[in-house]
């Protein structure tokens, strides 16, 4: 059973949305930090946001802070990533990923991934 499936990417205009899904299996949902990462061609694995499944606590990179929101809901064990006024910039492969952490944005402390799904920001 893959643990996390990633869902919602495609081809936006700038200044576009998209909302991405990440469906965990219940153990994995229940227990852990629930995080976003993404990974443009040729650079490395970047943090993007994470929220805790439990408190809802939240935590976003700066880049966009003001325009992408993280959000869980527990009866269906998803976690969904709101993605608002994106620019080219935003064009990445993303991966949503778990870790029993309690705050962390190190790629390395997460032990599940998804399979990834591409955003692709372009007029």
């Amino acid at each position: 059973q893959v643990p996390l499936v990633e869902s919602g990417g495609g081809l936006v205009r700038p200044g576009g949305s998209l909302r991405l899904s990440c469906v965990a299996s219940g153990r994995i949902f229940s227990s852990s930090m629930m995080g976003w990462f993404r990974q443009a061609p040729g650079k490395e694995r970047e943090f993007v946001a994470f929220i805790s499944c439990s408190s809802g606590v939240s935590h976003y990179v700066d880049s966009v802070r003001r325009r992408y929101i993280i959000s869980s809901d527990k009866s269906k064990n998803t976690v969904y990533l709101q993605m608002n006024s994106l620019i080219p910039e935003d064009t990445a492969t993303y991966f949503c990923a778990a870790t029993r952490s309690s705050w962390s944005t190190n790629r390395n402390d997460y032990n599940y991934w998804g399979q990834g799904t591409q955003v692709i920001v372009s007029s």
